[in-house]
């Protein structure tokens, strides 16, 4: 893979351990082993009740090495954990994992959660506009991203890609839909967000994107 054809993708998340890691050591070489789960929430206005909802998002991430032993050996539930990491092929229960590159762990207390992602990509598929049953338009579509990340079993950087469903809303939901054809690059803002199935499918909902024929 060239240099010129990797692609940015950076996850953001700050939120509550949801329990305390269950660390594990592999051989050769000797590292420490996590995979922890972070709850982060959001709050929108239901405008038909004029009340506040508010929705827990539960991301997997996994943690390695040296992150592990200066962070993690003494963290509990509801400690507040920051990461910073990358989209990863991993599954988790059939859940996708974020692997961390960089994680921080603070006292338990109240804080405002982070989601964030920053990512750019191919696009896979054509974007499908679709009318939820709240008269919203949606545009639904496939990217993948090509990452180069540090493998600490291999001690070594590798080059991977993860293709994931992207969802954006509303005008520029019909701008990409009107514009964007396959392989073009895309760039986009946005939050990691999880579909209502038993296996909670990962999905990026886009903030802001940017199209790139």
């Amino acid at each position: 893979m060239s240099l010129q054809s990797q692609q940015l993708c950076a996850v953001t998340l700050l939120g509550n351990l949801v329990a305390k890691p269950d660390i594990r050591y592999r051989a050769n070489p000797v590292s420490a082993v996590t995979e922890i789960t972070i709850a982060t929430s959001s709050k929108w206005l239901d405008k038909k009740t004029n009340k506040y909802k508010e929705w827990t998002s539960y991301h997997h991430v996994k943690v390695e090495g040296d992150l592990v032993e200066k962070t993690l050996l003494t963290a509990n539930k509801g400690d507040i954990i920051l990461v910073q990491g990358y989209l990863s092929n991993i599954k988790n229960n059939h859940s996708s994992v974020v692997h961390a590159s960089f994680i921080q762990k603070f006292n338990k207390g109240y804080t405002q959660t982070v989601n964030q992602i920053f990512c750019s990509g191919l696009l896979t598929s054509t974007p499908l506009l679709v009318t939820t049953p709240n008269n919203k338009t949606l545009a639904q579509m496939s990217i993948t991203i090509n990452q180069s990340v540090y493998s600490v079993d291999k001690q070594c950087w590798q080059n991977h890609k993860v293709e994931r469903e992207l969802h954006v809303w509303g005008k520029q939901a019909q701008y990409l839909v009107e514009n964007a054809q396959l392989s073009d690059n895309i760039m986009v803002e946005g939050k990691l967000s999880y579909l209502a199935t038993a296996d909670k499918t990962q999905f990026i909902e886009g903030k802001t994107v940017h199209l790139f024929s």
